[in-house]
């Protein structure tokens, strides 16, 4: 395939006119397939990467069924998402061990099963699981279950990697809590850990950095306040120079204010756009289910019987181009954020998250003027 007369985000993080090509499901140098596509001068950029989604579609990744995770992912690519990492919620041991068993069939299906592999074309890539609990602050639990919060076990994780077939990539967890330091220190050179849902001060939230907890799951939300005097997770996230954080621009969770000012603290590096997104993302709205809790959707918030704001209800390209146009973050850095930045936040980069020799052939068309997502290339194909 060739894409021409498109404004291509490059490797540089600016756009400039060239051309793009993809030889089967990679980006390439060369294409001789005889495919011509025309961009008509407007924007082409990498896939956009969601490390943090519940579900959307009304299918959670905690249903845990091969239909779920389907219409999951395939609603994920028709929207312009085309990498995941599907999130758990703090659930029953038992129900999370399922999702991780269930997991681990879906890719044996990718292996041996027609229907499956023809189902893919259309699928966005799991990456795989990010575990946002159970390992949380009961005080900072948000729409989290306090009955299924438990402290961090290594052992645990060890199993649901085994069930998932090593599919665990990201693990949060309240640095403040009983053993999580230890848990740091055995699990951070094998899967990404992330501080979340804590009411850690600053020096605690800076040694966990330092022992390797290297990102933190959507800054500001359901943990202690940026205070002058007690900096919390938020200052040692800015101090500490290789730690990444999560930002949910859906236009609900944060004043745009924060949003712009989260881009000017931490740099255009470090910020990685999430949806946070929950089963009722893309349908009407109404009363849906998140974690055993009643949620409450009117437009774009998605609120708990009490009131407390819960999950987004916005996909991760809609959040990007919120962004971009009520926001008003640059659109090189919101791109950034939704893409690169997110793989290398997953050590998902080598692969994926720019338009690069080698890296699989994910790409958006974007109208130049409006934002509207006009096509869909997912590894190497139009989507359709």
């Amino acid at each position: 395939m060739k894409i021409v007369n498109g404004l291509v985000y490059g490797e540089d993080y600016k756009f400039s006119q060239k051309d793009v090509y993809t030889k089967g499901e990679f980006f390439d140098d060369s294409s001789d397939d005889g495919v011509e596509i025309d961009a008509l001068g407007d924007y082409v950029i990498p896939g956009l990467i969601d490390v943090h989604v519940h579900g959307c579609h009304n299918s959670d990744f905690c249903d845990a069924t091969y239909e779920s995770i389907n219409d999951f992912l395939s609603y994920e690519a028709a929207a312009g998402v085309t990498s995941i990492c599907p999130t758990t919620m703090t659930v029953p041991e038992d129900k999370l061990l399922n999702v991780a068993k269930v997991t681990g069939e879906y890719f044996k299906k990718l292996t041996e099963d027609e229907a499956a592999i023809k189902a893919h074309q259309k699928e966005a890539t799991f990456l795989g699981i990010n575990m946002e609990g159970p390992f949380i602050s009961p005080e900072k639990k948000g729409s989290q279950e306090l009955s299924d919060i438990k402290l961090p076990d290594v052992s645990f994780v060890r199993k649901m990697q085994e069930l998932s077939g090593d599919k665990i990539c990201m693990v949060d967890i309240a640095p403040e809590r009983e053993g999580a330091m230890d848990f740091i220190k055995e699990l951070a050179d094998e899967i990404v850990i992330s501080i979340a849902h804590t009411g850690a001060d600053y020096d605690t939230a800076l040694k966990a950095m330092e022992l390797g907890a290297i990102h933190v799951t959507h800054l500001f939300n359901a943990m202690s306040p940026y205070h002058h005097r007690e900096p919390g997770v938020v200052g040692a996230t800015i101090d500490h120079k290789d730690t990444m954080a999560e930002l949910i621009t859906d236009g609900v969770h944060h004043h745009p204010t924060v949003d712009r000012t989260t881009f000017a603290m931490l740099g255009e590096d470090r910020v990685v756009l999430i949806s946070d997104s929950m089963r009722a993302t893309g349908m009407p709205d109404g009363e849906y289910e998140l974690g055993g809790h009643k949620v409450f959707v009117k437009g774009r918030k998605a609120v708990l019987s009490d009131g407390t704001i819960a999950a987004s209800v916005s996909n991760l390209y809609d959040c990007m181009v919120t962004c971009i146009k009520d926001i008003k973050v640059p659109i090189e850095n919101a791109v950034r954020a939704a893409t690169i930045n997110a793989a290398r936040s997953v050590k998902m980069d080598r692969m994926f998250g720019s338009i690069s020799k080698g890296k699989f052939a994910d790409a958006l068309i974007i109208d130049r003027e409006t934002y509207k997502l006009r096509k869909v290339i997912l590894r190497g194909k139009v989507l359709t």
